[in-house]
C-alpha cells in the first residue's frame, strides 16, 4: 500500500471527522489529512445486550455517528461532505464493555477491574461517501470495519491508582485511562495496533482508504464489498480487494445489524431534517419497532460483506433467528432449571476431566436418552463444554450454577422453577384480569396451599433466593456511592444479611442492622457466613407496623417495585418520620429507561402481575421527593440492579 497517492486524491476534497475527539485528529493530521471536525450529534443509546459480540456494538455506534453527521450536514451547514469518518472506541474485559467513567468512584472501579490482566481495545470505524446528484439528492455508500488490540496491565497499588484518578485523566477515556500519557504507565505489553488504543486505527484505516480508490490494483487477492444506500433501500454493491495481511487482525467487514438511510435534499425544510435525518434508529438501537420511524434497512449481508438479494417477501435471515430465540427462550429456561435442580454441574465438578453422559445419567438417577438431550442442550446454550463426548462446566457455570460457588445462582435459579414458571403459565389469565396468578398457580402445585406457604422448608428455600441473588449484586450496590458520610445503615428486609456483609466491607466505618419479620431473623442462622462481625446486627419486626431501628442511612434494595400505592406510602413516611436532614435513602431496583422501552428483565418482571409497579429512576426520584428526600446520585451498576441515592432535606 502507497499512502501519497491516496492522500493526493483527498486533495480538494471536503473530509469531516464525525467526533471531537482530539487524539483521533491529531492521528489522522499527522498521517496528512486535512479535516473539518463535526461532532455527531447521535445519542448512544444502543442496547449493548443485543450484539453477540462488542465490537459488533463499535461498529454500529461509529455508523451512527457518521450517518448523522453525514445526514445533517447538507442542511445546518448547507454543504455536503465527500468523506465522513466515524469511530467508536470501547474497552472490554471478560466480555463486559467499559466505556468512559461517570466519576472517579467508576473510575476506580475500572481500572481495579483491569490491574494485572489483559484486556481487548475495540475501535469500529465507518466511512460515508456522500455521492451529491443533480436533483440535490445525495447517496451515501458506507464501509465499515473494526480492530482489536490486546493490552495487559501491571498490578496496580492503591496509591497508583488513585494518584492517576485524581490527576483526571481517566474521565474521558474509554476505560478510563489513555496508554499515550499517564496511563501508559500502567502498561505491560501491547500486542496489535498501539494507535488503535490511543482512539483509531491508522493502519486499518489507510488500508481502506488504498481499497476505495486504488481498487483496481490488485484483483486476486480477497474480496470485500461496500453497500450503496438509497431512500427507498435500493441499494448497489461495488466489489472492492482486500490484501491479505498477517499483521491484519481482522478483514473488513459488516456489522450484523442494520444502520438507517435515505436520501435527502438540500432544499427539504427544517421539520424534514428533525423527522427523518436527526432521529437515528436501528435495529439493535432502544428504539427498534419505531413504525413511524421514516429510516430503512441495509440489507443482509454476507460475512464476507457481500449483499445477499431476498427475493420478494423472503424473511430475513436476523428476524426469523430473533423470533426463534423468543419461541425457544422457554424452552431453554427449563433446560436450565432442570439441569441446576437434577444438580448436572454439581457432578461434574465433582469429576475434573468431564464425564460421559451415562456417568451423568448414573449419577443423577435419569435415563440414558433423557441424559444426552439435556446435556446436549446444555452445550448448544453454552453452559456445558463437550470433547469427544465427555461433558464439563464451563467458567460461566463453575462461578454461577455450582451450589457452592460464592456467587452460586443455583437458589434464585430452582425459586424461578418452582414459583415463578408456575406463575408466567397463567400469563394469559393474568393480562386478562391485571392480577398475580400466584395463588392459582401455586394451589396447583400443591394440595395444601396453607401448608406451602407456612413451612420452613418453603421460606428457606425463599430465603436461599434472596440470599443468592444479594450475594451477586451486593458489592455493585455496596460501592456505587461514597457512604463515608453515614456511620449507621439500617437494611429493611435486609434478609439474610449478605447485602449488609457488602455494606460493611466496602465502608470501614459502617455498621448495619438488617430489619426484617421474626421468622426470617430465625432462620438466618442457616447461611454462612455466621455473622461473627459485630458491625451487623439483626432486628425483628414489620416495617410496615413496627417503629423503624434508628440510622443515618436506610437501604431498600427490592422492596419498592413489589409495594401497592398504599404501602409505598406508609413505608416512605415511616423512614421519612425516622430521619433527620442529611439521613440518607439508598435505594436498588430495576430502573426501567425513561422512554419505558427497557430493559426487558424489569418489563418482563412486571408481567408477574404484582401489586406493585417497575419504575424508571426519574418516576423513583419523584416519588421519594413527595416524601422529603432528594435525589443525589443515581447509578447504573451493569449488573442485576441499579442504585440510586437520595438525602432527607
Amino acid at each position: 500500500m502507497v499512502l501519497n497517492p491516496v492522500i493526493s486524491k483527498l486533495s480538494g476534497k471536503l473530509v469531516v471527522l464525525a467526533s471531537a475527539s482530539p487524539r483521533r485528529l491529531e492521528i489522522l493530521n499527522n498521517a496528512g489529512l486535512r479535516l473539518q471536525v463535526v461532532p455527531s450529534w447521535f445519542k448512544e443509546t444502543l442496547d449493548k445486550g443485543l450484539f453477540k459480540a462488542p465490537h459488533e456494538y463499535a461498529v454500529e455506534t461509529a455508523r451512527q455517528k457518521a450517518l448523522e453527521v453525514a445526514r445533517r450536514m447538507p442542511f445546518k451547514h448547507l454543504k455536503t461532505p465527500d468523506i465522513v469518518i466515524g469511530a467508536d472506541t470501547i474497552v472490554t474485559l471478560d466480555g463486559m464493555i467499559l466505556e468512559k467513567p461517570v466519576d472517579k468512584d467508576d473510575a476506580y472501579r475500572m481500572l481495579s477491574r483491569l490491574s494485572g490482566k489483559e484486556h481487548s481495545v475495540f475501535t469500529g470505524v465507518a466511512i460515508v461517501l456522500c455521492h451529491e446528484k443533480e436533483n440535490e439528492e445525495v447517496d451515501y455508500q458506507l464501509i465499515d470495519f473494526y480492530e482489536e488490540t490486546k493490552v495487559k496491565f501491571a498490578d496496580l497499588s492503591e496509591n497508583m491508582l488513585w494518584e492517576y484518578i485524581n490527576s483526571g485523566e481517566p474521565m474521558d477515556k474509554a476505560g478510563g485511562y489513555g496508554i499515550q500519557a499517564l496511563g501508559g504507565m500502567f502498561v505491560e505489553y501491547v500486542h496489535g495496533d498501539f494507535l488503535n488504543v490511543v482512539g483509531f486505527p491508522l493502519n486499518h484505516f489507510c488500508k481502506q482508504l488504498d481499497l476505495i480508490y486504488n481498487s483496481s490494483t490488485s484483483s486476486s487477492d480477497q474480496e470485500s464489498s461496500t453497500v450503496w444506500l438509497s431512500h427507498n433501500g435500493n441499494h448497489a454493491t461495488s466489489n472492492l480487494t482486500q490484501p491479505s495481511s498477517a499483521n491484519h487482525t481482522h478483514h473488513i467487514q459488516s456489522s450484523p445489524s442494520a444502520s438507517p438511510v435515505h436520501k435527502v435534499k438540500r432544499k427539504s425544510s427544517e421539520t424534514e431534517l428533525s423527522e427523518s435525518s436527526m432521529t437515528l434508529v436501528n435495529s439493535l438501537s432502544k428504539h427498534t419497532g419505531d413504525k413511524d420511524s421514516p429510516n430503512t434497512t441495509l440489507p443482509l449481508m454476507t460475512s464476507r460483506g457481500q449483499v445477499k438479494e431476498p427475493e420478494d417477501g423472503e424473511p430475513q435471515k436476523k428476524d426469523l433467528q430473533r423470533l426463534c430465540d423468543l419461541l425457544d427462550g422457554f424452552r431453554a429456561s427449563k433446560a436450565l432449571f432442570t439441569a441446576s435442580k437434577m444438580c448436572v454441574f454439581d457432578v461434574l465438578h465433582s469429576r475434573p476431566g468431564g464425564l460421559e453422559a451415562a456417568q451423568v445419567a448414573q449419577e443423577i438417577k435419569a435415563s440414558l436418552k433423557g441424559t444426552e438431550c439435556l446435556l446436549e442442550a446444555c452445550v448448544s446454550l453454552g453452559l456445558l463444554r463437550s470433547k469427544e463426548r465427555m461433558y464439563e462446566n464451563t467458567d460461566m457455570s463453575t462461578r454461577f450454577l455450582l451450589s457452592d460457588a460464592p456467587f452460586s445462582l443455583r437458589s434464585h435459579i430452582l425459586h424461578y422453577n418452582d414459583t415463578v414458571w408456575p406463575i408466567f403459565s397463567h400469563l394469559e389469565s393474568g393480562v386478562l384480569e391485571g392480577v398475580s396468578q400466584r395463588d392459582k398457580a401455586l394451589s396447583q402445585t400443591s394440595k395444601d396451599q396453607d401448608t406451602l406457604h407456612s413451612s420452613q422448608d418453603s421460606k428457606l428455600r425463599f430465603m436461599n433466593a434472596m440470599h443468592s441473588i444479594a450475594k451477586v449484586t451486593g458489592k455493585a450496590i455496596a460501592t456505587a456511592f461514597d457512604l463515608s458520610s453515614f456511620r449507621t445503615a439500617c437494611d429493611l428486609g435486609g434478609c439474610t444479611g449478605a447485602m449488609a456483609d457488602e455494606f460493611t466491607k466496602a465502608h470501614p466505618g459502617l455498621s448495619v442492622t438488617i430489619f426484617d419479620l421474626p421468622t426470617v431473623v430465625q432462620l438466618r442462622e442457616h447461611f454462612q457466613p455466621l455473622h461473627t462481625d459485630n458491625r451487623v446486627s439483626f432486628v425483628a419486626g414489620d416495617f410496615f407496623k413496627d417503629d423503624l431501628p434508628k440510622a443515618d442511612l436506610y437501604i431498600l434494595a427490592r422492596i419498592l417495585h413489589d409495594c401497592s400505592d398504599e404501602k409505598l406510602d406508609i413505608l416512605l413516611s415511616k423512614i421519612a418520620d425516622a430521619c433527620t436532614p442529611g439521613c440518607g435513602l439508598l435505594l436498588s431496583e430495576i430502573f426501567l429507561d425513561e422512554d419505558r422501552k427497557g430493559p426487558s428483565r424489569g418489563l418482563l418482571q412486571a408481567l408477574g402481575m404484582g401489586e406493585g409497579k417497575q419504575r424508571s429512576a426519574t418516576e423513583y426520584s419523584l416519588l421519594l421527593k413527595s416524601h422529603g428526600f432528594i435525589t443525589a446520585h443515581v447509578r447504573h451498576t451493569g449488573n442485576l440492579l441499579d442504585a440510586m441515592l437520595c438525602i432527607k432535606a
